[in-house]
């Protein structure tokens, strides 16, 4: 029990920065400020909650580093979606860029800034890392089929047989009071991906963004979005993996 408190609190810790999102997506459904849109509202919050995270040092300028990474690799997604009508954002806002709100790059760096602090707070290792031609090579890949599954034929079932045999010998290990645990990754990248989707049905509730089936009325997530979000995951801990080694190197 008590390292179930403990590995509770921690992962607490470690989603401040996602829940100061849905709070403020929450907040901003229900009370709108006048000649303030609430998309450019989002936007403020998200950047005060940033210089908060950095100013508190809940948040190391390391993992602010990632995080902007996260931030830009997330937009470009985001406008390529919205350009093919994968989803909406039906608000006005003056910070708006071809139909995407900048505030929408959070999403994508919240799920960052979870990843790099949990690592930190639960001293994570992984055992059986790939090389790293096969990491980045795998990342990119699932990356592009984002964007090219719209002209081509999906790979997704594809790059998810090459990831069992890439992460399939991978292990992670995380400490909680002095106990050491081991998880298989390719578990630990389903069990993220399936936690986002259910942030993803709380978020689409509140307005953040609408997929073609909730323009009328909110309706649930189609749950083979868990699939796309445990490909993004794997991307976001490849990328923080991959980053964490060199710098281990240069010291």
């Amino acid at each position: 029990m008590e390292r179930l408190l403990k590995f509770t609190y921690l992962q607490a810790l470690s989603c401040i920065f996602p829940v100061i999102i849905f709070a403020t997506l929450a907040l901003s459904n229900l009370l709108r400020i006048p000649y303030l849109p609430r998309y450019d509202f989002i936007l403020i919050i998200c950047l005060a909650a940033q210089v908060f995270m950095l100013l508190s040092k809940l948040e190391t300028w390391d993992e602010f580093k990632v995080i902007c990474l996260f931030h830009v690799i997330g937009l470009g997604l985001e406008l390529f979606k919205v350009h093919m009508g994968s989803w909406s954002y039906p608000e006005e806002a003056y910070s708006k860029i071809f139909g995407v709100p900048l505030y929408s790059g959070f999403m994508y760096a919240s799920v960052a800034s979870y990843i790099c602090q949990s690592w930190r707070r639960l001293d994570l290792h992984i055992y059986n890392w790939p090389k790293p031609f096969f990491a980045y090579s795998i990342s990119i890949l699932i990356y592009m089929n984002f964007f090219t599954h719209h002209y081509i034929y999906d790979l997704r079932w594809v790059l998810k047989a090459l990831l069992l045999v890439i992460f399939f010998r991978t292990t992670v290990r995380y400490t909680l009071n002095e106990k050491v645990f081991k998880m298989p990754m390719i578990i630990s990248f389903v069990l993220i991906g399936f936690f986002i989707w259910i942030a993803e049905n709380i978020v689409t509730f509140f307005g953040a963004w609408q997929y073609p089936n909730q323009e009328q009325t909110w309706s649930l997530v189609p749950i083979g979005k868990i699939s796309s979000w445990f490909l993004l995951v794997i991307i976001s801990i490849i990328i923080v993996a991959q980053l964490k080694q060199v710098k281990s190197r240069m010291k």
